[in-house]
């Protein structure tokens, strides 16, 4: 293994692209630019020890063998300037930000963002990087992509209701406050149409999340094989093996059902303790306990308890739905009210949209235009109807 790792290290010098004359001078350009690569790639490595440290077991063990990584490309940039390597410089302003972001956020959000870092490197297009960097930082983006979808999956379902609350707050409230206003009213009649808005936004939001997460519990629920069934399990007629058809309609096959229920009707005969341990991989005294109910059917993951979601959206929603009450509770009339209301939802929105852009390791700038912009545009639309609709009424 080491023997491989040196060649490997060894390699790193000699690819078909970092191939260059070494009686060659580099010019300004690429000194420059060598510089920058030997800056970022020492933040780098620096950057996964710090998220190493906040990691444990395996993960721990990945990302530092990641930093170790990014040190034989330091070395590499340093071997190719030579005398040219100067002093120390700082790294780009995307790695310092990444840097930042792995020392103070979640853990979740830094690999997301190394991962869309790694999968953007500059040394696919570069000739002066050899093959072996540029095929590492491959990899490493989809080491990290394999990271951060254990921390994606852990946290995506919070998140969600999170987000997707806030901005239905967001989006749904400054809507309806715009295109109240543009009827014409007073900044006291769309304070209370907003208040009005966000209640009964928040509770819709609150019953529907509860109704949903108890009904989709329910389902599983009753999927779930009935524990009663194991007591029948003695009566059987061994010879007849109906439980080799309750296996089969679980998705194994005909041999497998039949090993299977010979298992289980031994473990019943005999005792657990004659059996030991089975080709399945259960132990006798589990196949006697559990019988019907060990495992075999395609089990769910928990859908989380249906009362505290539906809080947790009553909450996100109303949060979402405050931000553009703001300047009417604070007194301003329609027009400056509205101003500020829509620099204050748009900041929020383009905040949500580029949180949602860092969890899904994709740039973030184009998830939070995307975000912004459609908020914005469901607001201008009911801007143009309230004011057509005020016209009519008027």
């Amino acid at each position: 293994m080491n023997a491989a790792l040196d060649r490997h290290d060894a390699s790193i010098g000699d690819g078909a692209k970092g191939v260059v004359d070494k009686h060659a001078a580099p010019t300004k350009q690429q000194i420059k630019r060598w510089r920058q690569y030997l800056a970022n790639e020492r933040a780098e490595a620096a950057t996964y020890r710090e998220m190493a440290k906040k990691r444990e077991g395996h993960e721990r063990e990945i990302l530092e063998q990641i930093a170790d990584a990014e040190s034989r490309h330091e070395l590499y940039w340093r071997e190719k300037l030579g005398p040219e390597v100067g002093m120390p410089q700082k790294p780009d302003w995307g790695t310092r930000f990444h840097a930042f972001m792995a020392r103070n956020v979640s853990p979740v959000f830094a690999l997301a963002l190394m991962q869309s870092a790694e999968s953007r490197s500059p040394y696919m297009d570069d000739e002066d990087a050899s093959d072996e960097i540029a095929a590492d930082e491959a990899m490493h983006a989809e080491v990290v992509r394999a990271l951060a979808t254990q921390g994606r999956e852990r946290l995506s379902g919070s998140f969600r209701a999170a987000v997707f609350g806030a901005n239905d707050g967001l989006v749904s409230n400054v809507a309806l406050v715009l295109g109240v206003m543009g009827s014409g009213v007073s900044s006291s009649y769309i304070l209370l149409t907003g208040i009005s808005g966000l209640l009964a936004g928040a509770l819709s939001m609150a019953a529907g999340e509860y109704v949903s997460v108890k009904s989709q519990t329910e389902l599983l629920d009753a999927s779930r094989p009935d524990p009663m069934a194991t007591s029948h399990v003695p009566k059987l007629d061994v010879n007849q093996n109906e439980l080799a058809l309750v296996y089969r309609a679980r998705g194994m096959d005909a041999h497998q059902a039949e090993q299977r229920a010979k298992d289980v009707f031994a473990a019943t005969q005999y005792g657990a303790g004659q059996l030991g341990d089975n080709d399945n991989g259960l132990h006798g005294n589990s196949l006697v306990r559990d019988g019907l109910t060990d495992g075999d059917y395609d089990s769910h993951e928990a859908v989380g308890n249906a009362l505290s979601a539906g809080v947790a959206s009553f909450c996100f929603f109303a949060a979402g739905a405050f931000i553009p009450l703001i300047p009417f509770i604070l007194g301003l009339a329609p027009t400056p009210g509205a101003v500020v209301a829509l620099i204050l939802v748009s900041i929020a929105l383009f905040a949500t949209g580029g949180l949602t852009g860092l969890l899904s390791g994709k740039p973030p700038f184009p998830r939070a235009l995307r975000q912004l912009g459609i908020g914005l545009g469901a607001a201008g639309i009911t801007y143009v109807l309230g004011m057509l609709f005020g016209g009519v009424v008027g």
